[in-house]
């Protein structure tokens, strides 16, 4: 939950966002080409130097994201450099490490795993550098090495909701799968304990599985095909994200056995909307990739465009996003494809 004084903070910052929606609206209004058209070439004047990392471009909610920010950084004369660690936490930090090595305007980073990327990060703050973190923790609740401001969904919640509607679907009770993302990224960790919150209130449930997949599709696909030998039933499972959750699903489609388990997940990109449109998925709790990198972008905008001191921004923000269903889906996959989401 956000903190007394963090939510005083926001909303002293409430007319910045405002600007932020009213930019978003300026931009969609006059954009009638797809999403992947030629880009418009930004306005002459002074150009900006960002770097952005996140947790790997092989996880549809980090490329989303990256080529969100991307997009709307040549809008806003924002060269955006992009840093792919590959789902590794070594070369996470190899990445980090260079960045220190360039001058930028600002940074924004993804950790993918909490105490490994804090001693090189806060020489780019003794730099000046702003530093935006974004999605997960670069260093432990409370710990101050001079962070810009960290921007976070509710995991826990997003986690609650979707578990509920899985637990919900099965009747109260059965066998239910929970596979993890990386145990080290404070996004599973609280993703873990939103599931279990409310498997609590389930005593007819029993959590068979709960191995971490490490949001790697290939590593959930091997976990699901063994998992469908071992038990004969599953009826329902909570994936840490669309990904191994759409894996999951493959794994059972290639078993050839019939088999009705009622999945649910988080992120709702582009993989969870299409699972959940096309009934593979019950339901998915956004985790609005292109909103979050957008939303960093935007806060390193400010900073270097106008001048915009870090006293002026909250330590701390929430993203506050919905559950997606079969019965709102259409729209938001619609948002997604058009970088509002």
């Amino acid at each position: 939950m956000m903190r007394e004084e963090n939510r005083r903070a926001f909303l002293q910052w409430s007319t910045t966002s405002l600007a932020l929606g009213a930019l978003t609206t300026a931009f969609s209004c006059n954009e009638t080409a797809p999403a992947d058209a030629p880009m418009p070439v930004a306005p002459e004047g002074k150009r900006y130097k960002a770097a952005f990392s996140n947790a790997g471009l092989k996880a549809t909610w980090c490329a989303h994201g990256m080529k969100t920010a991307e997009w709307w950084g040549k809008h806003l004369g924002v060269d955006v450099t992009i840093y792919d660690s590959q789902l590794n936490i070594d070369k996470q930090r190899q990445d980090i490490e260079d960045m220190t090595t360039k001058d930028w305007d600002f940074v924004a980073i993804q950790a993918y795993a909490i105490q490994t990327l804090a001693e090189p990060v806060k020489r780019l703050i003794d730099r000046g550098i702003p530093v935006i973190d974004f999605d997960t923790r670069i260093v432990p609740e409370g710990e101050d090495i001079g962070l810009w401001t960290f921007m976070t969904p509710d995991h826990e919640k997003l986690a609650e909701q979707a578990t509920e509607m899985i637990c919900q679907s099965i009747g109260g009770k059965g066998k239910i799968v929970h596979t993890q993302g990386a145990l080290a990224h404070t996004g599973a960790q609280l993703r873990a304990k939103g599931f279990h919150t409310v498997v609590a209130k389930y005593p007819e449930i029993e959590v068979i599985d709960e191995q971490p997949a490490d949001w790697d599709i290939n590593k959930a696909g091997q976990i699901w095909d063994d998992l469908l030998v071992r038990y004969d039933q599953i009826d329902g499972a909570f994936c840490h994200n669309d990904d191994m959750a759409m894996a999951a699903v493959q794994a059972i489609k290639r078993s050839g056995k019939e088999r009705k388990v009622v999945f649910g997940s988080i992120d709702a990109q582009e993989q969870g909307l299409n699972g959940v449109i096309n009934g593979d998925l019950i339901c998915s709790a956004m985790n609005a990739a292109g909103r979050i990198h957008l939303t960093a972008l935007m806060v390193g905008y400010f900073a270097c465009a106008q001048g915009q001191k870090k006293d002026q921004v909250p330590p701390f923000m929430i993203i506050d996003n919905p559950v997606v269903t079969k019965d709102n889906a259409a729209g938001f996959k619609y948002l997604m494809e058009n970088r509002m989401i």
